[in-house]
């Protein structure tokens, strides 16, 4: 299957247009109806319905495929020029918006620095494909367990941080004043569905048997203050680490006292850093093994 013709039909299905597709791709019409003409052949099954332009079952079924596998493809490339490229100068990170903690803004470079605060599940990817240099990406987990991050590409993980997690509440909110809640007694309360910047309410319906926490509001974006304002202003709770949570104006956080999980940050980083990553990497990690 030739990753061109992949690429170009994963353009066509996103897009919903060949016209659209070609201009993004700097192709012709022409060229990526020819595209998609030899791979429908290459398979033996017709992928785009033309009228509107969307995907039969087959090319449904092929999309589930194609991201996984460009994604590889785009990794390999990256490890590739990762070996065979000078060292680097500065240091470009992937964040998740509530990764930063003091511990890896201590140890930023004094210069050079590109920070790029991202959708946590995007945060191996772009490591993988070489757009960062450096992950640190979040998440809830039972203390000193490893955070489940999506396999796009050989990665190393390191985990540098654990800290409590927080109901973020209105300050008039009934449970305002208690000292620690149960998950478990929150299940059917009003929540923020903000995925890329709270911790997902798909983790915390995992740690409840998949029941419960459903999303009163959802949040698209990765600012902490945007979130933290909906909550104070009672546009549902928020889970957050304690660190995000202090001095929130309006807003109570009360610690989660069950389960037992915390919020845990990862370093993540692909083949050997050198240069800057290297130093960034040895300050949060001194002993990592990096051969």
């Amino acid at each position: 299957m030739d990753p061109h013709l992949l690429r170009t039909y994963v353009t066509v299905a996103r897009l919903a247009s060949f016209s659209a597709a070609a201009r993004e791709l700097g192709y012709t019409q022409s060229a990526v109806s020819q595209h998609i003409a030899a791979l429908e052949q290459d398979l033996g099954a017709p992928l785009l319905m033309r009228r509107p332009v969307a995907p039969t079952a087959a090319g449904a079924r092929l999309l589930e495929h194609a991201q996984p596998l460009l994604l590889r493809l785009d990794a390999a490339r990256a490890d590739v020029a990762r070996l065979a490229a000078a060292p680097a100068h500065g240091l470009t990170l992937a964040v998740a918006p509530t990764a930063l903690g003091p511990r890896t803004l201590a140890a930023l470079p004094a210069a050079g620095v590109t920070l790029r605060v991202t959708a946590r599940d995007e945060v191996p990817a772009a490591v993988a494909t070489g757009t960062a240099d450096i992950g640190l990406t979040d998440g809830l987990a039972a203390p000193s367990d490893p955070l489940r991050l999506p396999d796009v590409a050989p990665l190393t993980t390191h985990g540098i941080g654990e800290e409590p997690v927080c109901v973020l509440l209105p300050d008039a909110h009934p449970l305002a004043g208690r000292t620690g809640l149960d998950l478990g007694d929150l299940a059917d309360a009003r929540w923020i569905d903000a995925a890329d910047t709270a911790l997902p309410l798909s983790q915390l319906r995992a740690a409840n048997g998949g029941h419960g926490f459903r999303a009163a509001l959802r949040y698209e974006g990765t600012d902490v203050s945007v979130l933290t304002a909906l909550a104070a202003a009672g546009h549902g709770l928020a889970l957050l680490p304690r660190s995000a949570t202090a001095g929130v104006p309006g807003t109570v956080a009360v610690p989660v006292t069950r389960p037992r999980v915390v919020h845990r940050t990862e370093l993540v980083y692909a083949g050997s850093p050198d240069g800057a990553a290297a130093d960034f990497v040895d300050l949060l990690v001194p002993d990592a093994s990096r051969s």
